[in-house]
């Protein structure tokens, strides 16, 4: 699943992201969601979201079980 659906990204779920400093090169993060940063329902870079640990990136990624 892509992380474009606001829908989709509910706090405590597992997540890839892509950091603002990583996009021209494609780094992905991974972490736990805290806060989902986009107010929007879509966005085709994904929706931003920060991590347990404090990092901020839109999500590429939700991990599935």
């Amino acid at each position: 699943m892509n992380g474009q659906n606001r829908k989709d990204i509910l706090p405590g779920i597992a997540v890839d992201i892509v950091l603002k400093a990583d996009q021209r090169s494609g780094k992905l993060t991974s972490g736990v969601v805290k806060d989902i940063l986009t107010n929007s329902s879509f966005h085709p870079h994904g929706i931003k979201v920060r991590l347990t640990d404090g990092q901020v990136g839109r999500v590429q990624e939700i991990k599935t079980k």
